[in-house]
């Protein structure tokens, strides 16, 4: 989309682009520029976030900056315009940081007692109109009345609608108007028109007054106390508007990565049927390897730790179990199998939890795999994983275990097959070779979306993780 328009005057306006494919709105977290900066072609002038990521936003062209339209801390929607610069070459006036648009001119309301007379020219002035639809006159005129007699009233309406029946009452009153029928259930009822209170058009008496005439009244309320009246409306007066103690609680606004996550998790939880299955395996030979393959010139620099070799037990595993990697197409009603693997690690960060994704996983060696993995946690770490980063993702790991935590029921990231929450790894009486030693024990736990995958295919997945971190050698015989 155009993200710039230029005036006459050699002001260029930069609008929100869309940074994150298909994102409405992104907050501004930080201006790198003042008005009155000069900026050159190419030069970051700002840092948003989006849904999913920080993204620095360069400017396209050199001039002096002229106006920011928002301030740090905004939510802008994409299109809307964010900074003004002058690319003229003059020293044009600057306008305080961040500007804020002119409030709108109030319009006096009129009351009709001072309106304009019929007939008088009506003053020349802004006539306020919808956002966007211009400032037009009204063609629209109205017919005028026939003659200039003043209408009449109800009661001469009902007078005159009586005069016409020529009839009055025993008692010298206007016989009610209602149709035959009507009197009919009138008369049956034993209601006497003239107590009626007409509601049909020129005061006729329809059936829905008559059987309102017969209805029992409403009992008044019993007379209670001042005491018993307040207590009443305590009981019924609203809940209170929730307050909060400004000096021991704090509340954060969710936006961002924050509230997107909040979206999808949701959004997952009660789409996708989730199943969560565990087991407890003996991780002692995998942490053996680690520390061999840390002493291993060909992974000299790079991060070797248990999550390197979980994750690569995992890829042997989709492999020998392909139909787990999958989605589901909801608008098709179909599951789309992929044929290859962006493998997704669940990282916290200070902006909340981001889940980029390895692309291509399954076709990496252990050394590929690792750098690729540390390149993603560092940079989920300092906030500058990309938007296309978290898109595309597959099946994804968290690792929970790095909290102390045992195990959990993790929830899928929206649009995937599968996740592997990884526990603590840690000594604990295990049985081995008959006799109870201490053993390094983990606990696997694995959700997975039942519309794809079913209990059988699940466990297969989950008891081969098992069985290469339990006997890390298939990492060779398996693949």
């Amino acid at each position: 989309m155009t993200t710039m328009t230029e005036n006459a005057s050699g002001l260029r306006e930069f609008k929100m682009p869309d940074v994150g494919e298909g994102l409405t709105e992104a907050e501004i977290l930080k201006w790198y520029v003042q008005p009155g900066d000069s900026v050159t072609d190419g030069q970051v002038v700002c840092e948003v976030e989006t849904a999913k990521a920080a993204v620095e936003l360069p400017i396209p062209y050199d001039g002096v900056v002229r106006e920011l339209r928002f301030p740090e801390g905004t939510t802008v929607d994409v299109g809307q315009v964010i900074i003004a610069v002058d690319v003229s070459g003059g020293a044009a006036p600057v306008q305080a940081s961040p500007a804020a648009a002119p409030a709108a001119e109030p319009v006096p309301v009129v009351p009709p007692s001072q309106a304009a007379p019929a007939g008088e020219p009506k003053p020349e002035g802004r006539t306020p109109v919808l956002v966007g639809y211009g400032v037009a006159e009204s063609s629209t005129k109205r017919r005028p009345r026939k003659g200039t007699e003043v209408p009449a009233q109800p009661s001469e309406v009902f007078r005159a609608a009586t005069a016409v029946q020529g009839e009055l009452n025993g008692h010298g009153r206007p016989r009610p108007l209602a149709k035959p029928p009507v009197r009919k259930l009138a008369k049956d009822l034993g209601v006497d028109l003239t107590t009626v209170t007409p509601s049909g058009p020129d005061g006729i008496i329809t059936r829905e007054d008559v059987h309102a005439a017969v209805a029992p009244a409403p009992v008044p309320a019993p007379q209670t106390s001042v005491e018993e009246t307040a207590t009443a409306v305590r009981v019924q007066a609203p809940a209170p508007v929730a307050t909060y103690d400004a000096v021991r609680e704090t509340r954060v606004p969710v936006k961002g990565v924050r509230k997107a996550t909040a979206t999808a998790m949701v959004g997952s939880a009660f789409t996708a049927p989730h199943v969560t299955e565990f087991v407890t395996v003996d991780v002692t030979r995998t942490m053996r390897l680690v520390e061999e393959l840390k002493q291993d010139k060909e992974l000299a620099g790079l991060r070797v730790n248990p999550l390197l070799l979980i994750a690569k037990a995992l890829l042997v595993a989709i492999k020998r179990n392909p139909d787990v990697n999958a989605s589901w197409d909801e608008a098709a009603q179909e599951i789309v199998l992929k044929h290859y693997v962006n493998l997704g690690i669940a990282a916290a960060t200070p902006r909340g939890l981001l889940v980029p994704n390895i692309k291509d996983a399954h076709t990496k060696t252990l050394p590929q795999l690792a750098e690729s993995l540390g390149e993603l946690v560092a940079t989920a770490r300092e906030g500058k994983t990309s938007p296309a980063a978290m898109q595309g993702g597959t099946v994804t790991i968290t690792n929970v275990g790095v909290f102390g935590v045992d195990t959990g029921t993790p929830i899928l990231n929206p649009g995937e097959s599968a996740i592997l929450a990884i526990g603590a790894i840690k000594l604990q009486p295990w049985v081995h070779k008959g006799k109870v030693k201490p053993r390094q024990v983990t606990t696997l736990a694995l959700s997975f979306d039942h519309r794809l995958v079913d209990g059988e295919l699940g466990s297969k997945v989950l008891a081969d993780v098992a069985a290469i971190l339990e006997q890390p050698k298939r990492l060779i015989t398996w693949a």
